[in-house]
């Protein structure tokens, strides 16, 4: 039996997506659909644990694997405490970032081998991979302009950390163009989630 959607948003910190989630999800509700959104790290009382050390503990030195393995060890909490069970019950299930942030952020721009972090990856999630991914995109400083809050840990790596998270979304994108839709999220909200109601409808069959 085929199940129901599985969507990720994901991009630079400052890129909107949790905001376009929510209009993302509310749009869904609007027609019928049952939806469970989440985040990741997150969205489980271990999730949310582990996304303490990992965003907050600015007095904790992580090496790139160490880093990678926690955000793994969140997701695999995520996946069989929230994502399975919603999907196996028939909901449509919308993320906040999943197993693309952690090959760009750990892989393309922490200096781990993109293939390796998609492998433990794969063991950590079962092998379950998004339908579609909604990669919203946004130069740096636009980025930079629309983060008014204090700064977590991977915020603060600076410009050239983020010129490597960028440039490693865009490389997942033109390699996997099936999954990963590439959205302009440069404009404002409204334009944006016009954008991504416009694939979302196209690539589900949504009137």
């Amino acid at each position: 039996m085929q199940r129901t959607p599985f969507i990720t948003l994901d991009g630079l910190d400052g890129s909107g997506k949790t905001l376009q989630l929510s209009r993302l999800a509310d749009w869904l509700r609007d027609r019928g659909i049952d939806v469970v959104t989440c985040r990741d790290p997150g969205s489980t009382a271990t999730g949310d644990a582990v996304r303490a050390i990992l965003l907050d503990r600015h007095d904790l030195a992580l090496a790139a694997t160490t880093e990678m393995l926690l955000y793994m060890a969140a997701r695999a909490q995520l996946v069989a405490e929230v994502v399975r069970p919603a999907l196996e019950r028939g909901s449509w299930v919308v993320s906040d970032r999943y197993l693309l942030a952690n090959v760009v952020y750990q892989g393309h721009a922490g200096g781990l081998e993109p293939d390796v972090v998609r492998s433990v990856g794969a063991i950590a999630t079962g092998g379950l991979a998004p339908d579609l991914t909604l990669l919203l995109d946004v130069d740096l400083a636009t980025a930079a302009r629309r983060l008014a809050r204090p700064l977590d840990r991977l915020e603060r790596r600076g410009d050239d950390y983020r010129s490597r998270v960028r440039a490693g979304y865009l490389a997942e994108a033109r390699a996997d163009p099936g999954r990963i839709v590439v959205v302009d999220a440069t404009d404002g909200p409204d334009v944006v989630a016009d954008r991504i109601r416009t694939i979302v409808a196209s690539r589900f069959a949504l009137g």
